[in-house]
């Protein structure tokens, strides 16, 4: 007998293992190519409140001169502005915590609740409400300076604000029903 042992080759299972691996891990450190897509739209962000400053100094200086309608419709260009900032705000936070990385936040008093409770879903109906508030102001602003806006724009804007309204209605039934099927699911 050979008191000498053959070196084994190794199995080849781990080689296909060693590759799966890293496979995975390359798939899931891709998601690391949003982050700089979080961090354009917080440029975003600075432009609009830059926009919103610029808009707030516009009224705020020609409010002696201005009818009431031209300080309604800068005020409503402010609050649309900045409910876009938020929409925008909405997406970095709950975008970054979903796809990319847990936000370590334990320790913030003002941490926002909706942080809690984030998941794609839940994102997904919060923009879209959002949406609806942002159509809902254009679509006050046409109302209010009717006279300069064309009826053709505006009736567009009562369908695509009715659409909005649809989806987002459809998109947070869908979302209830899949909570509370996996809320039975884990129950059982």
């Amino acid at each position: 007998m050979n008191t000498e042992s053959t070196p084994q080759k190794p199995p080849r299972r781990s080689k296909r293992l060693f590759i799966e691996q890293a496979v995975e891990y390359l798939i899931f450190s891709s998601r690391w190519l949003q982050a700089p897509l979080y961090l354009g739209l917080i440029v975003a962000q600075l432009i609009y409140t830059y926009k919103f400053v610029v808009e707030l100094v516009h009224i705020v200086s020609n409010y002696q001169s201005a009818t009431e309608i031209q300080v309604l419709l800068g005020i409503l260009t402010l609050v649309d502005v900045t409910m876009v900032a938020n929409l925008v705000a909405m997406v970095i936070i709950g975008g970054y915590a979903t796809f990319v990385s847990k936000l370590n936040l334990v320790d913030e008093d003002d941490k926002p609740d909706w942080l809690d409770h984030i998941d794609p879903g839940a994102i997904k109906v919060k923009l879209s409400s959002s949406l609806i508030g942002i159509s809902s102001v254009h679509l006050l602003r046409s109302f209010i300076d009717m006279d300069a806006t064309d009826y053709e724009k505006i009736k567009w804007q009562i369908v695509i604000h009715t659409a909005f309204i649809l989806s987002t209605f459809f998109l947070a039934v869908s979302e209830y029903i899949m909570t509370k099927k996996n809320a039975a699911v884990e129950h059982k």
